[in-house]
C-alpha cells in the first residue's frame, strides 16, 4: 500500500500517541500527552516533558516509515521549542521493522543532550531561544 497524506496523517497520530502513553507511564507522570495541533506556533507534538533540571523538553515525533531526516527535522524541533520557550528540543524517529516505543530513534542536537544531564551551554548558538540562564 503506498503512503498517501490520510495514512501519514494516521501513522503519525498513532506514533505520537504510542510516544505520549510510553513516556506518561514509563516516567509516571500523567501531564505527559499528546498536543493538540497550534498552527504556525506549534510547540512540539508531546508535551508535558521535563528534563532533570525542571526544564521543558519539547517533543517533535516523525513517522517517515523509518527514513530519517534529522537536519530538516532537528530544525523543526528547535523552532518548536523556541515557540514554547523550551530550552531542549528533541525528535523521536519512528524505527523501521518495530513499533516497541522504547526501541525508537532519539535525535537530539549535543547542546540539548548536555543540557537534559545537568549541563549549561558555554557559548552562543545560532537558536531561536536563549539558551543561557
Amino acid at each position: 500500500m503506498t503512503r498517501n497524506r490520510a495514512s501519514a496523517k494516521k501513522a503519525g497520530t498513532a506514533m505520537e500517541t504510542l510516544v505520549a502513553n510510553y513516556l506518561a507511564e514509563t516516567l509516571d507522570d500523567d501531564r505527559i500527552e499528546r498536543r493538540a495541533r497550534n498552527g504556525a506556533k506549534d510547540r512540539g507534538d508531546i508535551g508535558g516533558v521535563q528534563s532533570i533540571m525542571r526544564e521543558r523538553i519539547v517533543i517533535e515525533v516523525k513517522d517517515y516509515g523509518g527514513r530519517l531526516m534529522p537536519g530538516p527535522w532537528l530544525t523543526e524541533a528547535r523552532i518548536e521549542a523556541g515557540n514554547d520557550d523550551a530550552p531542549v528540543a528533541v525528535v523521536v524517529a519512528k524505527r523501521r521493522g518495530t513499533t516497541d516505543p522504547a526501541k525508537q530513534y532519539v535525535l537530539m542536537e549535543l547542546q540539548d543532550f548536555a543540557r537534559l544531564i545537568g549541563g549549561s551551554p558555554k557559548h552562543e548558538c545560532d537558536c531561536p531561544i536563549d539558551h543561557t540562564i
